[in-house]
């Protein structure tokens, strides 16, 4: 990777120089540009101008894209200094993004299919408070992805072997000091670490077709069929509508058996490793320290198989990405009870699935919930804070006590009329949990309780 200038340090000392993305960066964004300029250009405008002259107006718009995109790369560039990622950018104006590693919440590399096509990836960086993805550089190869990753982790670790200026990666954590032993290598496709899971690809695809979307269509279908019969004719208007509703329809399950083909996970010291993707691959780090919650979900249909699918909550990963594959969630995609158990026992050390202290609600609670209240349960392990909803899809959140922020206990009319409040446990991620339809005199305990446990695991911290 070719170097960028020299930069200096706060006192005027020299650091170490600014390093410029791949070379084929601005192939790959002026390929991506051509296919907006073409989806731009509608069908009226070749029709007017003809097939030449349309073609000469793409080939123009895209060689002036690529040339932006030569010069913005050649003016792009990033080192760390002290304990920061400095990001430099800008055409006409110049601006220069410095990233406190500290506040660094996950980083992922990821490889759409273009970037796969040329050995290629890019890394996505994730801070408390961002409002977005940090720093996306875009592109670099995958060795030097990796070696990134891993040594913005090191520093946001505060471990040493990563100075500034100093060019040498350290060994993964859990390496071998000498080098010895079985390391993943770069690129090589497999999250390194100790392998916990793999979810097979058949699995996932029986999981998709065990659902609503997969169960309506062939009535969608027959519907469509029996309408055609009926009027014994098929209209373009009739034809596209139908496409466009099967699609929408099948776009959700074809869009996770996509992201969470292959998906792996392994541990690596206090992280965790993630990959998973088909036509975009990702290799997702998640430090365990950053997990705020983890979520258990039982589908109607996945409970004739045993299944569940487990996610987490990391906090400070941005919530205002309209695309919501970019967040670090998935834990397990689909798997049986004992591998959901060995999961969550090594993300949250010593809770067992099976053995959460859950109590149900008082049954005055069924004048609200007639149908779901004999589901409920709320419960305090040594732990994690558990609780457990849901009729059709059954729901199990576990908050660790060290991560709730702030504790709520409320009541609406129909509950104060039978002495019922509910408990609300928050989390510097957003969803944390709540204790629906307590007794009036166990909620406030409950309250009381969680926040005492809240403070001593934050002290013990």
């Amino acid at each position: 990777m070719p170097p960028g200038p020299t930069d200096h340090g706060p006192a005027g000392g020299e650091v170490e120089p600014r390093q410029r993305l791949h070379p084929l960066s601005p192939v790959l964004q002026g390929a991506k540009s051509l296919v907006v300029v073409i989806a731009g250009l509608s069908w009226s405008t070749l029709s007017r101008v003809g097939f030449g002259w349309f073609a000469v107006l793409v080939a123009v718009l895209a060689l002036g894209a690529t040339v932006l995109a030569v010069v913005s790369w050649y003016n792009t560039g990033y080192h760390i200094v002290g304990r920061e990622l400095r990001v430099h950018e800008g055409l006409l104006w110049r601006r220069t993004r410095a990233i406190p590693l500290e506040r660094l919440q996950a980083v992922e590399v990821v490889r759409p299919l273009l970037a796969q096509l040329t050995g290629l990836a890019e890394l996505r960086l994730e801070v408390v408070g961002g409002g977005k993805t940090e720093a996306p550089l875009a592109y670099l190869s995958v060795a030097d992805a990796a070696r990134l990753r891993q040594r913005l982790l090191t520093v946001a670790a505060g471990m040493p072997g990563t100075e500034v200026g100093d060019a040498a990666v350290p060994p993964a954590a859990g390496a071998p000091a000498d080098g010895s032993g079985p390391v993943a290598r770069p690129g090589d496709g497999e999250p390194a670490g100790r392998p916990l899971h793999a979810v097979t690809n058949t699995d996932l695809l029986v999981s998709q077709l065990l659902t609503p979307q997969a169960f309506l269509l062939p009535v969608g279908v027959a519907f469509v069929v029996a309408q055609f019969l009926s009027e014994g004719s098929w209209s373009f208007i009739a034809v596209a509508s139908t496409l466009t509703a099967m699609a929408g329809v099948l776009l959700q399950p074809v869009r996770r058996v996509l992201d969470d083909w292959n998906f792996r996970l392994a541990r690596e010291s206090d992280r965790l490793r993630i990959h998973n993707g088909l036509l975009e691959t990702r290799m997702q780090t998640v430090p365990l320290e950053r997990v705020q919650t983890v979520g258990v979900t039982w589908p109607l249909l996945w409970r004739m198989k045993g299944w569940l699918r487990l996610r987490l909550e990391v906090a400070g990963y941005s919530g205002g990405e309209a695309d919501d594959r970019n967040r670090p969630d998935r834990l397990l995609p689909v798997g049986d009870l004992d591998v959901g158990t060995a999961i969550v026992d090594e993300v949250l050390a010593g809770v067992r699935l099976t053995a959460l202290p859950l109590t149900p609600p008082p049954t005055r609670a069924r004048w609200l919930r007639p149908l779901s209240a004999r589901v409920l349960g709320a419960g305090l392990h040594e732990r994690v804070f558990a609780v457990r909803s849901g009729l059709l899809t059954r729901q199990l959140a576990l908050v660790p006590y060290a991560r709730i922020q702030s504790v709520r206990v409320v009541q609406g009319p129909a509950q104060r009329r039978l002495r019922l409040a509910t408990v609300h446990v928050d989390t510097a991620g957003g969803s944390g949990a709540a204790a629906h339809d307590r007794d009036l005199a166990e909620a406030w305990t409950l309250a009381a309780e969680l926040t005492a446990r809240a403070h001593a695991a934050r002290r013990a911290g």
